[in-house]
């Protein structure tokens, strides 16, 4: 009895500016309170009079006959249905009022990004907020608590993901970042991560402190606490992040300027090609740097191994092999040292791996080491690096509205990656800042095993012309390509055109787990 009037009162209690009586479940509620009531009154009054009865008992008189006992019993199932049925729309109710509240959140948030503002406090607080009326952002750097008027007037650039981000994707930002200090103390930007717990995350004391963990390691800022949908302002914010800025469950990196307005929506493919030299992230940037780019190896590995870089400036021949085939890359060093001893020439070899399967990747590092077959690049990481500059240089060729027929630079992004996407091996060739030759793996293995019939050419033309001209006579007539492009923020284009015959490609989705 007490449930069910407790129940009406909180009907009584809803908020009018969200719930009003043509709501489908606030209506019923109200059309059932006056039956409600009656039962109520009923239930009370039955009650009353076997109370009163049992103070009147004498000696041996049974306290309630059976049909007494049997309309006690009918009255108190009856309520307690009622009160399940309030309670139902009550909760219908509940979720009605969250619902408008949450939009009223996101039309706030559209308005909020659609105005001109002097600075931006305003857009800032509306995406990070504390719920403990503390200071709303965790440094990493000092471990302290600050407020968000630390980034009045600034950059910021927003680190938005799930609690799975990749200790990759984390290693290598630290990094950028960290130089980003040490080359320029008064930093233009800074970093803010925004954790987001969607629905379909459960948040369990192991995601505290994986959540904790990723924080203390993180150099940059945090918002305090995660971005968690139950939350009607937070769902808010989540809704805007994924349907304005189309985040997926992939990290991205949005740029938001001094005024608040968004420079750029996904600057990552940006930061991993171009470092803060993309800095200030904006289109007219990115265009300015692929303007000032030539398609060298200077670009391919852009000082991820110091030593490549060192051999660039010597001018000496580099060679970058790849692909998870062991035999493959037993047989190809092999033969690859012996031409290079053949035609006095210093080769150094670096294999660059895959970006997966890491395991396999892992395991020929080990036996490259053990053989001394060729250097390597540093860790996992770097391989992952490595080949996630080249997918983000294709990103950012389709973002500027680039494609294969007109863009040469494209064309040879494209071989790169279908290189990665292949099982077999494959190498390429620079001298310096000179022009890259490269091929797959068996065509390059009988190119070098056919040197005798072009060794001739070396001396006139030089090594590497040599080694491209025979392989482009040997180079079958149709062999063409395939590789995969994870879809990032919206950006898989419709059409690509294979880099090798010029048809367009045929497109499969593929669902694939971490590194299998």
């Amino acid at each position: 009895m007490l449930d069910v009037a407790n129940c009406i009162v909180k009907f009584r209690e809803l908020p009018s500016q969200y719930i009003t009586a043509d709501v489908s479940a606030f209506s019923t509620a109200l059309a059932n309170i006056p039956i409600a009531v009656y039962w109520t009154i009923r239930c009370v009054v039955a009650c009353a009079s076997q109370i009163a009865r049992l103070r009147g008992l004498q000696g041996d008189e049974h306290p309630l006959s059976t049909s007494e006992a049997w309309e006690i019993s009918a009255l108190v199932h009856k309520v307690s249905n009622i009160h399940n049925h309030l309670r139902d729309k009550l909760d219908a109710c509940h979720k009605h009022i969250d619902d408008k509240r949450h939009m009223e959140a996101y039309q706030m948030l559209l308005e909020l990004f659609m105005t001109s503002h002097s600075d931006n406090m305003k857009v800032l607080k509306a995406l990070i907020y504390a719920r403990d009326n503390q200071n709303p952002l965790f440094h990493g750097a000092t471990h302290r608590r600050v407020d968000i008027d630390v980034f009045k007037d600034t950059h910021v650039l927003l680190l938005i993901s799930n609690l799975d981000i990749s200790h990759d994707e984390l290693e290598v930002l630290e990094d950028i970042y960290r130089e980003s200090l040490k080359k320029r103390p008064g930093i233009q930007y800074e970093i803010v991560w925004l954790p987001i717990i969607d629905q379909s995350d459960p948040w369990m004391e192991s995601s505290q402190k994986l959540f904790e963990n990723h924080r203390a390691r993180m150099p940059w800022y945090t918002r305090h606490d995660p971005l968690r949908s139950p939350s009607p302002e937070d769902g808010a914010v989540i809704t805007f992040i994924k349907k304005e800025w189309h985040y997926g469950r992939k990290p991205i990196l949005v740029v938001l300027g001094p005024r608040g307005q968004v420079v750029c929506q996904n600057a990552l493919h940006m930061m991993w090609i171009w470092k803060d030299e993309a800095f200030p992230f904006t289109t007219s940037r990115e265009e300015d740097l692929w303007k000032e780019a030539t398609w060298k190896l200077d670009l391919l590995v852009d000082g991820i191994d110091p030593r490549i870089s060192e051999w660039i400036a010597a001018g000496k021949i580099i060679c970058l092999y790849g692909g998870d085939d062991i035999e493959w890359i037993q047989r190809f060093t092999t033969i690859a040292k012996k031409v290079a001893e053949s035609a006095g020439i210093s080769l150094e070899m670096v294999y660059v791996g895959k970006s997966n399967p890491k395991e396999l990747v892992h395991t020929n590092i080990k036996t490259i080491i053990e053989d001394e077959l060729s250097h390597h690049l540093k860790g996992l990481t770097s391989i992952w690096y490595f080949w996630v500059r080249i997918e983000s240089m294709l990103y950012s060729k389709i973002r500027l509205g680039q494609t294969v027929e007109k863009d040469p630079t494209m064309r040879e992004i494209l071989k790169m990656l279908s290189f990665n996407n292949s099982h077999e091996g494959w190498a390429l060739l620079s001298k310096g800042s000179e022009e890259i030759t490269k091929a797959k793996g068996d065509l390059f293995l009988t190119c070098l095993r056919q040197y005798n019939q072009w060794e001739v050419h070396v001396r006139q033309k030089g090594f590497l012309q040599a080694l491209k001209d025979h392989l482009l006579q040997i180079h079958p007539p149709h062999h063409c390509n395939q590789f995969e492009l994870l879809v990032a923020a919206g950006m898989i284009p419709e059409t690509l055109v294979c880099s090798e015959c010029g048809r367009k490609m045929e497109k499969f989705f593929v669902y694939r787990c971490c590194d299998v």
